[in-house]
């Protein structure tokens, strides 16, 4: 007895180690970010950083205006999830309810080698054949705003399938067989028991859909256009928050540096709002129900 009461609090204690190094890890990106970004937002001044449209960080007068690049990021975020959410969450239904053993099999082995898929090898694959499209179906350069939408609808996929499938499946299996019971039939049963019962675990994966749009960076570079302008169209040439740090972080210095970082803030803010309302939401609902 108390050689196990001795290896449980051990194993204890080591979970609780890996949990505040997790953690701390959090907490130290956090203060990184903040610590070196803070001093630039003062200088600039909040309101010019957050709502300038002009970006001209190696000008005789720079200017640090990033609502382009927060623009960008939105659009293409809601693009992609608008696009993405619902196929995800219904080919995850399909697989979790409907698709027989043979199927389900194939397309689950589909879906993990698609989150396996390097984000470079989607932004190659965007570039040689979603930009040509474009360019072949409505004109201009094809390197786009809507092709961002497209390759970040396709990233999010594995996520949301994933995710979405593994919260049907924990519904209890008495919550289906009472309903069927009542005389209700196995749609009505999966679209007005079954997947309430999963709105938490379907709501997690949207969220970290979410997150994986918004930080995508290498496969949104190459299909981007990467032009610091307000985008006016689907079809413009844009540069999201996370291509315009990886492009000039490289030989950026002085102040320009630090509005770098203050730009990573904003998407760190960003994620910290997404993750919240998501949390006041299910809870709401919680409540509600």
């Amino acid at each position: 007895m108390k050689k196990r009461r001795l290896f449980e609090t051990a194993m204890h204690g080591l979970f609780l180690l890996l949990g505040l190094i997790a953690v701390g890890f959090v907490l130290l990106i956090t203060v990184y970010l903040i610590v070196s970004g803070i001093p630039a937002i003062r200088r600039i001044g909040l309101i010019p950083f957050l709502f300038g449209t002009k970006w001209a960080s190696t000008a005789a007068e720079p200017s640090f205006g990033i609502l382009p690049f927060i623009l960008t990021s939105v659009y293409g975020t809601a693009g992609a999830v608008l696009i993405g959410v619902p196929i995800g969450f219904l080919t995850a239904v399909y697989l979790s309810k409907v698709a027989n053993a043979k199927v389900r099999a194939i397309m689950e082995n589909a879906v993990s080698l698609l989150a396996g898929i390097p984000s470079i090898v989607y932004g190659f694959f965007g570039l040689m054949v979603v930009v040509p499209w474009i360019t072949a179906t409505f004109g201009g350069t094809g390197n786009s705003l809507l092709a961002v939408i497209l390759i970040l609808s396709a990233m999010i996929l594995p996520t949301m399938v994933s995710l979405s499938e593994t919260a049907v499946r924990a519904v209890p299996q008495a919550y289906r067989e009472g309903s069927l019971a009542l005389g209700a039939t196995k749609m009505q049963t999966l679209f007005k028991v079954t997947l309430p019962a999963a709105k938490s675990g379907v709501l997690n994966a949207i969220v970290l859909s979410i997150g994986r749009a918004i930080g995508e960076t290498m496969a949104v570079i190459l299909v981007a256009g990467n032009r610091v302008a307000m985008p006016h169209s689907i079809l413009d040439p844009v540069r999201p928050l996370t291509a315009n740090i990886a492009l000039e972080l490289s030989y950026a210095s002085g102040l320009q540096e630090k509005a770098l970082y203050a730009t990573g803030v904003v998407l760190l803010l960003f994620i910290v709002i997404i993750n919240i309302t998501a949390h006041i939401a299910l809870r709401g609902k919680k409540e509600g129900a």
